[in-house]
């Protein structure tokens, strides 16, 4: 394990897609731009990984990520929902097999009531195939969102060994 991801998981992810011939996009938020950089650390990993993007606030995720904005501000843009819609939209972003999305609070905030907290969804061809939430490891934001990371990672690599 490096310094900040899981080697050995990542390389397993990368090993998948590259046999399948399969590529991924993410689109973030609670993690801050992570998953891309733990995507992009994988040996070889421009034969998979098409990109992603990190969108932080309602307008960026409406603009470029086409979440429906009226149900989002309810949330503050926190909710399963919102991490479905930037998954699903996120495939057809980069044309990718599979999107990753996600989106919560690394840290306390008012909207978050003082929780810490992430909500995530696994999109294939733009269909959902996996939701999920993570929670607070520490009082600290970025081990809060690299243990975000692991989470979605390892909730993704359950999804391709049951071979969605």
């Amino acid at each position: 394990m490096n310094n900040f991801f899981d080697s050995a998981l990542l390389d397993k992810v990368g090993e998948i897609l590259h046999a399948r011939k399969q590529t991924i996009a993410v689109a973030e938020s609670a993690t801050g731009g992570f998953l891309q950089a733990a995507f992009s650390s994988i040996m070889e990993a421009s034969r998979f990984f098409q990109g992603g993007i990190t969108a932080y606030n309602l307008g960026q995720k409406c603009r470029h990520l086409h979440v429906e904005p009226v149900s989002a501000q309810d949330c503050n843009c926190v909710s399963e929902s919102v991490a479905a819609q930037m998954a699903a939209y996120t495939c057809n972003m980069f044309s990718s097999h599979w999107g990753l999305g996600i989106t919560g609070y690394a840290s306390p905030v008012p909207q978050s009531g003082g929780s810490i907290f992430a909500y995530y969804a696994i999109a294939r061809q733009g269909v959902i195939v996996a939701f999920g939430s993570a929670g607070a490891v520490s009082d600290d934001a970025m081990e809060n969102q690299l243990s975000f990371v692991r989470d979605v990672v390892k909730a993704f690599l359950q999804v391709l060994e049951k071979g969605e």
